[in-house]
């Protein structure tokens, strides 16, 4: 298990920072993982499959 931090999350999805914590708080998009004090990370598995359940999307509405 490998975690990311903020910017190489941002890096991979093409997300700016305040577009990932909105879609934090509305449930869509998984949620960090505290390291301590105000340090966070994200698990790098979780947000590879945030982008290819995005892709799946993409590709369902195109063959629809």
């Amino acid at each position: 298990m490998k975690l990311m931090r903020l910017p190489d999350v941002m890096r991979d999805t093409g997300l700016g920072r305040s577009s990932i914590y909105k879609q934090i708080s509305e449930g869509n998009f998984p949620r960090p993982v505290n390291l301590g004090g105000r340090s966070v990370a994200w698990v790098s598995d979780e947000v590879s499959s945030w982008v290819a359940e995005r892709i799946a999307q993409r590709d369902q509405k195109a063959s629809s």
